[in-house]
């Protein structure tokens, strides 16, 4: 992926320490200057150094400044048409409000689609394909994403499963192999249900996945592989969890598409079977 570093230096920002938190605001503020400068002159015009450039792009996950400097520059080459996250007002008419909701979803899927690493979505990918079974673990707002993966894991054979309550999932991972793989599911990344079952898992040897907002954290700590969405901005309604479940469901439907590609034949049949089971319940007149 050739652009999204102004969306992972903004979603991090909050997280870096003082000197890297200084050169990140610095290239916000300056994207198309920075992308012309060595790391040393970024770190004396941030009144840091070059080594802490450095450390940044480590924070920030990525394979160093030459990286940074070209997901900037395939930003800066992207037309500037987003206004940005977009908050509903009191009263407000239904043109408007289906206008900056549509705005607000086109915005988080063009986000995710930038922070998704590639390297790590075909490791997820590879892993899906053998396992003996798939959980898919969320609470809240996440178990959406959690159910939405299990009904389509499920239509192409996958053993797949997904609980809400965290005592039967914790009752199924204890059972886990290293042929299984659990997926944790969770915006903030911070779910402590979410966090013990992953570490649950690790102990059985399963092999755990991450999705969450972008950055580090408990959850993504746990996870062997790591998949992440955009943090997105839902101030006032954040609890509604509506471009965020759009960045989840995204990402649940590229990791099916992708498994369901690598094993196309298969998944057709298996794909027209489950819509003739279906079609066995309607009535006949």
């Amino acid at each position: 992926m050739t652009n999204g570093g102004l969306v992972i230096l903004a979603e991090m920002l909050d997280k870096l320490p003082p000197s890297e938190k200084k050169i990140a605001s610095y290239i916000l503020d300056h994207p198309q200057e920075s992308i012309s400068l060595t790391a040393n002159e970024l770190g004396k015009r941030s009144s840091t150094s070059g080594a802490a450039v450095i450390r940044l792009c480590k924070s920030l996950n990525l394979k160093g400044f030459q990286d940074l400097k070209l997901r900037i520059a395939g930003d800066l080459q992207k037309p500037d048409d987003q206004v940005g996250y977009q908050d509903i007002q009191p009263n407000e008419s239904a043109s408007s409000i289906i206008k900056k909701m549509t705005d607000n979803s086109i915005q988080t899927i063009r986000e995710t689609a930038n922070l998704l690493n590639t390297e790590e979505l075909q490791k997820a990918v590879e892993v899906m394909i053998g396992a003996r079974q798939i959980h898919f673990i969320g609470v809240g707002a996440s178990s959406i994403a959690a159910e939405d993966a299990q009904h389509k894991f499920l239509r192409i054979d996958k053993t797949a499963y997904a609980f809400k309550d965290m005592h039967m999932a914790a009752t199924l991972v204890a059972n886990a192999s290293e042929d299984d793989v659990v997926v944790g599911i969770s915006f903030s990344g911070e779910t402590q249900e979410i966090t013990k079952i992953l570490q649950l898992a690790n102990e059985n040897q399963a092999t755990t996945i991450s999705l969450t907002k972008y950055g580090k954290s408990n959850v993504s700590d746990q996870a062997k592989i790591n998949l992440y969405t955009s943090a997105t901005n839902e101030p006032t309604f954040r609890s509604g969890a509506t471009s965020s479940r759009i960045a989840q469901l995204q990402v649940i439907d590229i990791l099916f598409m992708c498994v369901a590609s690598l094993q196309y034949e298969d998944s057709v049949k298996h794909l027209g079977a489950t819509r003739d089971a279906v079609d066995f319940f309607k009535w006949q007149w």
